[in-house]
């Protein structure tokens, strides 16, 4: 069954991006492309309108996924961002909250976990 939801996935670590892609997938999402560094995020997310970003911390290249995550909603777009990660440090948590961010889910996630957080931040007011 089809969503209608466009998702961008932006994990730079390529067995986890393919897997969730492929969850994502199976579950009627529209994925628009897999990013592993913050300047693909930002093109992508400018090229194909997502409604949800899921965005690694921790990506290849200059800067991660806050600096992404920044860029894309300074430039005027809106996706719900969601960061999954697997750094729970204080420091990493306090650069997410920069970002107001739709949800967080550490790594390692059960895809349920995502799916949840996915309609979480869809919802009015989410």
């Amino acid at each position: 069954m089809k969503t209608g939801i466009r998702v961008l996935v932006v994990e730079d670590e390529f067995v986890i991006a393919m897997t969730l892609k492929d969850d994502l997938e199976d579950a009627g999402y529209e994925v628009l492309g897999i990013a592993g560094t913050a300047d693909k995020a930002v093109q992508m997310a400018g090229a194909g309108s997502p409604d949800v970003i899921l965005m690694d911390i921790r990506l290849n290249g200059t800067g991660d996924g806050v600096d992404a995550a920044l860029r894309i909603h300074d430039r005027g777009m809106k996706p719900a961002v969601i960061f999954v990660t697997g750094s729970s440090e204080p420091q990493a948590l306090a650069r997410i909250e920069k970002d107001h961010p739709a949800g967080v889910v550490f790594k390692p996630a059960a895809f349920n976990e995502i799916e949840r957080a996915i309609r979480a931040a869809l919802q009015p007011g989410g």
